[in-house]
């Protein structure tokens, strides 16, 4: 009974353990996109400001 429990309980840590690991991956994933996008963002407005920033007259 003892190892039955055993068993469960190092399996369900190992289902939490992995589910935070898929999270943080997604989070850094998400994080390295935006950050990407605000770059490319960042170089089209440096190269390009008129098309970007358009004067108004």
């Amino acid at each position: 009974m003892k190892s039955l429990f055993l068993l469960l309980c190092a399996g369900v840590a190992s289902a939490c353990l992995s589910g935070c690991t898929v999270l943080a991956i997604a989070d850094a994933a998400g994080s390295a996109v935006v950050y990407g996008v605000k770059t490319t963002v960042n170089v089209l407005d440096a190269v390009t400001p008129d098309i970007v920033n358009k004067k108004k007259d």
